[in-house]
């Protein structure tokens, strides 16, 4: 299996869509909501959007900001999302997703990664990560 990373580019839309799809548990995603999004995300100077490809396709992503902060005395890089289709997980992809990001944040001057997650714990401690903090949500506009 000969992988590519690469910053997505708008051909990738529809299948980050798909890949979106998957990964949200507590939104249902729409078509016109995703591609506003998915173009503010390619525009936003602020934003690293990855991509993980085979021959045959996008197999996984990570989408990561970066924002200035008090506390941590300038910028910070946070992975909003990471997915890897399931048959190509435990074969390095989301490691090398996650290795990209932080090679990105570094060069942008963050003073650290961080992310939230409720099914990948093992997974971040595995590379490195360290459990910090506890994460609360406020949902604002219903689900779907």
């Amino acid at each position: 299996m000969r992988l590519n990373y690469r910053n997505a580019i708008s051909k990738d839309e529809e299948v980050l869509f798909d890949l979106s799809a998957k990964l949200s548990t507590s939104f249902k995603l729409n078509k016109t909501d995703f591609r506003r999004t998915f173009l503010d995300v390619l525009s936003n100077k602020d934003a690293d959007l990855v991509v993980a490809e085979i021959e045959t396709g996008i197999i996984g992503y990570v989408l990561a900001f970066h924002h200035s902060t008090f506390y941590a005395n300038g910028l910070i890089s946070w992975v909003e999302e990471l997915f890897v289709l399931e048959d190509y997980r435990s074969k390095g992809v989301g490691k090398n997703l996650m290795v990209l990001i932080e090679e990105k944040a570094v060069r942008r001057g963050s003073k650290l990664v961080a992310l939230a997650t409720r099914r990948a714990s093992d997974f971040y401690k595995a590379i490195g990560y360290d459990e910090s903090a506890v994460y609360f949500k406020k949902s604002l506009s219903r689900a779907d």
